[in-house]
């Protein structure tokens, strides 16, 4: 079993690169398709907003055939037809078809990236430890490798269809390869000593003659979880405006060169990939509620010292700040709903990530419609109390006492 589980771990760190990296391909290849097609940027903003639309809607269906069909045939299947549907996008010769494109190579995109990750809850429940932070980590290195194939694939001469149809391609033999290493079913909780497994099936007898009913529990599970998602909205939201407006800060608000002020979104994306290289430790010893609460603090002091920094260091400061206080606080989200109803992990999994997600797009636009009435780094300032009311409900995570949960995983004496 160990090494089996092993595997299964393996093999989902396979599929959080494969997502980043068939989502890069088509991030990459937009130029070459924006001129392909003769499209304005307006006209192109337009159409990836069904991208999102795709997105959104294959989370909902996903998470729902998860719970129903297992998480395995839904990883595998997701992970070829995302595959598959990379291609589309390079094929397209009008803003017609590519609209088509991209709502098919969203919606799977989406079910690709929800299924993940109620697979990824599941192998933390069997491990018994916080391991949701790393897989995150992992999809940045998808983005890398695709960034590395298209300037390969630009190098060679290949066009924009020719060279999303290999890592295409590429991405569904991976998929395939790896599916078989997947979890069958959720597993049991961690296993416990004899006694403990004695002393909790009293403490389990004497909830059963106290609390509520079986089906009051599931409504107040389901309550908690879209809450879980509305965070996930904000912190996302914030994620999503980093994104696409941190080299513009630099650039516009301080001054500094086009080459400069791209090292203000280099650094908080590696603060964040350092960061959830961290986290699950931090997990493990402090709770995934200490995770949630400080990161988010630490976000809010970055992305105020952004707002009102005078200064290049400053700034430099306050975006790896915000990228590391943000690192972590996706991850412990998205598992407290997987781990919130067992039955229900899908389900779960896909409100909270579906609602992340439109945070995500949501975000740059946000910030955009808050700089016609105040400076772009006073905008910022919206993102600082996005974070402090995250901070503040971090509490959400102590709940939920039933489940194994990682907020409620002990320090190990080991």
């Amino acid at each position: 079993m160990e090494r089996s589980l092993r595997a299964a771990r393996v093999a989902t760190y396979v599929y959080f690169v494969l997502c980043g990296t068939l989502m890069g391909a088509w991030v990459v290849h937009i130029p070459a398709i924006e001129d392909r097609v003769d499209i304005s940027h307006a006209t192109l903003g337009g159409l990836l907003v069904l991208l999102g639309v795709g997105a959104f809607t294959g989370m909902q269906v996903a998470g729902r055939l998860t719970d129903g069909l297992g998480v395995r045939v839904v990883v595998s299947a997701s992970g070829v037809l995302c595959g598959a549907a990379l291609v589309l996008p390079g094929l397209a010769r009008d803003p017609w078809t590519l609209a088509g494109a991209l709502l098919v190579f969203g919606f799977f995109n989406g079910c690709l990236d929800v299924s993940m990750n109620v697979h990824a809850v599941h192998v933390e429940k069997a491990y018994g430890r916080p391991v949701m932070s790393g897989f995150h980590a992992t999809f940045s290195v998808g983005g890398v490798l695709a960034s590395l194939a298209g300037a390969g694939a630009a190098s060679a001469g290949l066009s924009a269809a020719a060279g999303m149809a290999a890592m295409g391609a590429v991405g569904m033999v991976i998929a395939l390869a790896s599916a078989g290493a997947l979890l069958r079913a959720a597993p049991a909780a961690a296993e416990t000593n004899p006694a403990e497994q004695e002393r909790e099936q009293g403490r389990g007898r004497e909830r059963a003659r106290t609390e509520a009913s079986p089906a009051a529990k599931r409504r107040g599970a389901t309550g908690r979880v879209w809450l879980l998602a509305v965070l996930a909205l904000m912190v996302m939201l914030c994620e999503g405006a980093a994104n696409d407006w941190s080299a513009l800060h630099l650039k516009d608000v301080l001054g500094a060169s086009a080459g400069t002020a791209a090292f203000a979104y280099g650094t908080f994306a590696a603060a964040m990939t350092a960061g959830r290289l961290l986290a699950d430790r931090l997990a493990a010893r402090f709770g995934s509620m200490a995770v949630l609460r400080h990161g988010a603090a630490t976000a809010a002091v970055g992305i105020t010292l952004v707002a009102v920094g005078p200064w290049m260091w400053a700034a430099f400061t306050g975006w790896a700040l915000f990228g590391l206080g943000l690192s972590g606080c996706v991850p412990q989200l998205f598992s407290a709903a997987g781990h919130a109803d067992p039955a229900a992990a899908g389900a779960n999994v896909s409100r909270v990530a579906g609602l992340g997600y439109v945070g995500m797009l949501a975000g740059p636009a946000v910030i955009g419609w808050s700089t016609h009435l105040v400076p772009l780094n006073h905008a910022f300032v919206l993102l600082t109390l996005l974070c402090v009311t995250t901070a503040v409900a971090s509490g959400v995570l102590r709940t939920g006492q039933d489940h194994t949960h990682v907020s409620e995983w002990a320090p190990s004496n080991h």
